[in-house]
């Protein structure tokens, strides 16, 4: 029987609460929220099914020993001390990444990395006179080197790739939104598939098969070719596809409108190229529009989200651009909740349409916020609902 065990998946920040709804949904013991990160406890199968089914997780991480370091010599004798035969061996290839946070430590990143590096193989040299090759693309073993102040977790992870490479994106536009950004964009919406969905500025569709995928109740990474842990000695390939047949089994077909507009044809052949990688054509819609052109055609309650263009991608005038998407959700969308993420918060003042949420997240190293607008169908005065927070 498989014992119980800690994990730490690691996320984007402002997704945390996100991330721990879905575990807890999923079915995970003792979660805890942090930052960047939520702690749970479960069993090998629930590792490999919150791999394949977390939408807002970066890795599965499993700690295997914590230790206290104040220098490099502390680290290195840290690891010197861990039975690395239980989880490789001389034979083995593996990769290291590491994450610092201590006055302690005033070195990167990449040469934590490389000291821990240099300790496995000096273990492995001096009791079998080899060492393990590094492998930075397909190790068979990745260990994870998390210090914050003065306390060291190593951990293995399970994960191997990044979760965010979903298997499923063959063509992308200039800063394509990050998968698991994306899926955190549409859980926080509120948006389930009991109402319809529309991108209005598309790009290349990863908002769009997120939430597709989340209508659906597709497992977020069923198009992965592999996971970390299936190159692990105690890899269950029984129980992994046991786990995988159970989720699969719980699809459902969408009963709402999904879809998006782009003005760029070139986008849209994009989208349309990923959403058939991902399986999904038969419940998506992109069309060729410019949204500044187009009004709602779908009856009833409808989310809209979209990533317009801000940062590095930012090549407008930013008033007249930000009075557009004002000006069309007004004349355009109503009974609607609109939703969109942009770092220009100075510029959301030109909607001219009141915020009824804002809430902080970063994509890459950009401060943002995500806002939403409720645009009613009838007069604002007759159904005017409290203001969240």
């Amino acid at each position: 029987m498989n014992e119980n065990f800690k994990m730490v998946a690691t996320t984007m920040f402002g997704l945390e609460e996100a991330l721990e709804t879905e575990l807890k949904n999923l079915g995970a013991q003792e979660v805890k929220p942090g930052v960047r990160n939520v702690s749970f406890r479960g069993d090998k199968g629930f590792m490999y099914k919150a791999n394949i089914a977390l939408r807002t997780a970066i890795r599965i991480l499993k700690p295997i020993k914590t230790f206290k370091v104040f220098d490099e010599e502390d680290l290195y004798e840290g690891l010197q001390k861990i039975n690395w035969e239980k989880y490789m061996s001389a034979d083995s290839t593996f990769a290291i990444g590491a994450v610092v946070n201590s006055k302690f430590f005033t070195t990167n990143s990449h040469y934590i990395s490389l000291k821990s590096k240099d300790s496995i193989a000096d273990y492995f040299r001096h009791k079998y006179h080899k060492r393990p090759n590094v492998d930075v693309k397909h190790p068979d073993v990745r260990i994870h080197v998390h210090i914050q102040k003065e306390t060291c977790t190593i951990s293995l992870d399970s994960s191997g790739d990044s979760l965010h490479k979903r298997g499923y994106r063959t063509s992308t536009n200039i800063a394509p939104i990050n998968e698991v950004l994306a899926a955190g964009l549409v859980l926080l919406s509120g948006y389930d598939g009991h109402s319809n969905f529309i991108d209005p500025m598309c790009g290349s569709g990863t908002i769009l098969i997120e939430a597709t995928m989340i209508a659906c109740n597709i497992p977020a990474n069923i198009n992965r070719p592999e996971f970390g842990f299936e190159k692990w000695d105690d890899y269950d390939e029984d129980l992994y596809f046991k786990i995988q047949d159970s989720l699969l089994k719980k699809i459902v077909n969408p009963q709402f409108k999904i879809m998006g507009f782009d003005k760029a044809p070139s986008a849209v052949r994009k989208a349309n190229d990923n959403i058939k990688s991902a399986n999904l054509s038969e419940f998506v819609a992109v069309h060729h529009v410019n949204f500044f052109n187009s009004v709602k055609e779908v009856f009833g309650s409808t989310t809209i989200l979209f990533n317009p263009p801000y940062g590095e991608r930012l090549n407008i005038d930013t008033e007249e651009f930000y009075k557009k998407i004002g000006d069309t959700l007004k004349h355009g969308y109503p009974d609607s909740k609109v939703w969109f993420i942009t770092s220009d918060i100075q510029a959301l003042k030109y909607v001219g349409l009141k915020t009824s949420r804002r809430i902080p997240l970063k994509n890459g190293d950009l401060d943002c916020r995500f806002v939403r607008y409720d645009m009613y169908a009838g007069s604002r005065k007759a159904k005017k609902n409290p203001i969240e927070d």
